[in-house]
């Protein structure tokens, strides 16, 4: 029994601690639920070891973000891709089977900063519900699929005003588990935030993992994951990692993010897969980022692949770190470009119509089977209405390991590119940004 001075110093704890402590018990109950051992993809702790099954084998991920060059990823001894939408699904589910690879299926779904317009709209909402118990319901039973993603980066919010935003999220969460108990869900999240963990546990249903795409950040992930440990011990996938992102690299002083050469990511590359957090006994994998080609402030900055399929540097130091062994033939390095003798951290300002040089240094002699492409392009947000916002300018007059061009007439911001291709499917790429100031 207490006594009366214990049961008034209890009654002074401060409203936020015993909160705390109760959502501390909640997690922990939380985290303790796992599905039977006979469906097709589930997880069970065994030990101090979360492990993912597969048609009833354990099953470590290990592949890429993106569904294209899928050979190239099988025969690089991946095993797994992940998808952001719907769109070609069944094609993609099918291509990936014929690959032996499994398909983490994104299904899309606005963020939470969309509650007035979306998910105070019944109607849209409801919409979503139906397009999207179809999308389950249709593929829930292809071999190739591995697991749901619900929404991707989604910002998990504390305030009572999310609560359109989360009924609408818990009803789709539970739809999925009701219509396909076979295979796990998860949701991701940008780096690793112990109040977006939290968030998840505390106000969704239940999610079978968490999921993380991080790029620079990728340095301190292990660490936070084990001192936040308290807060979130369950499972997790790493769904993005790859090269630097523009939010976290120099800018210009007009805020153009300086992208480094495709030679210098690759290094990245090899240096962020060792920080992966693979030997958490919590982790389930990894997905690198991004394998395809796609426009990201730049058509270059993420890509590891190019228009025409050809590899990047990069895809090499993934396929050594992923099988021991050295890729087949080297892709071209380059050091860097310069811009009238000037590197992009110098803040190159050029007047309209006139003549400029760049230069490109490789790290080697060039050979003669290089092929050197040039292209100026306006910034990816510099747009007007009716304008492309990539406009491809035609000002390019010659160009090799040095080009001369002519700048553009229209005030703004500009980068000039450069591709070289050596003939047997590899490249390496680079560019500066400027700016047109009349």
């Amino acid at each position: 029994m207490k006594s009366g001075d214990d049961v008034r110093r209890a009654a002074r704890l401060p409203k936020a601690l015993i909160s705390l402590i109760l959502l501390t018990v909640f997690i922990h109950c939380r985290n303790t639920t796992f599905p039977p051992q006979d469906r097709k993809v589930f997880i069970k702790k065994e030990g101090r070891q979360y492990v993912l099954y597969r048609n009833g084998r354990p099953f470590v991920v290990k592949g890429a973000s993106g569904y294209t060059h899928l050979e190239v990823l099988r025969q690089m001894g991946g095993n797994t891709i992940r998808t952001w939408d719907t769109l070609n699904l069944a094609a993609i589910l099918n291509e990936a089977q014929r690959n032996n690879l499994a398909v983490i299926v994104g299904l899309p779904m606005p963020g939470s900063s969309y509650l007035s317009y979306f998910y105070k709209d019944t109607a849209k909402v409801n919409a979503q519900y139906r397009a999207l118990q179809q999308v389950v319901e249709q593929y829930k039973h292809h071999p190739a699929l591995l697991m749901w993603c619900l929404g991707n980066e989604l910002e998990f919010k504390a305030s009572p005003a999310q609560r359109p935003f989360y009924k609408a999220f818990n009803n789709l969460l539970d739809m999925i588990h009701a219509a396909d108990p076979d295979h796990p869900v998860t949701t991701t999240m940008t780096n690793f935030s112990v109040i977006q963990a939290m968030l998840m546990q505390w106000q969704l249903h239940h999610l079978d993992l968490i999921s993380i795409n991080a790029f620079g950040e990728l340095q301190v992930l292990d660490s936070k994951l084990q001192h936040y440990a308290r807060w979130w011990s369950g499972p997790f996938l790493v769904t993005e990692w790859g090269a630097y992102g523009p939010w976290e690299v120099q800018q210009t002083a007009w805020d153009a993010p300086i992208e480094n050469t495709s030679t210098k990511k690759a290094e990245h590359y090899q240096q962020l897969y060792r920080q992966l957090p693979l030997k958490n006994p919590r982790c389930l994998g990894a997905l690198v980022f991004y394998w395809g080609q796609k426009q990201e402030t730049t058509p270059t900055w993420f890509s590891l692949f190019d228009e025409q399929g050809r590899r990047t540097e990069a895809v090499n130091v993934i396929q050594q770190l992923w099988t021991g062994q050295p890729a087949m033939g080297s892709a071209p390095a380059v050091r860097y470009m310069l811009l009238n003798k000037k590197g992009a951290a110098d803040n190159i300002i050029l007047t309209p119509r006139s003549l400029q040089t760049a230069e490109l240094l490789m790290e080697s002699p060039p050979r003669d089977s290089l092929v050197f492409q040039w292209q100026v392009m306006q910034e990816d947000w510099f747009s007007e209405l009716g304008q492309n916002p990539r406009l491809l300018l035609d000002t390019v007059i010659t160009g090799n390991t040095a080009c001369l061009f002519r700048t553009p007439a229209k005030e703004g911001p500009y980068r000039i590119y450069v591709k070289v291709s050596d003939g047997h499917g590899q490249i390496a790429t680079a560019n500066t940004p400027f700016y047109i100031v009349k």
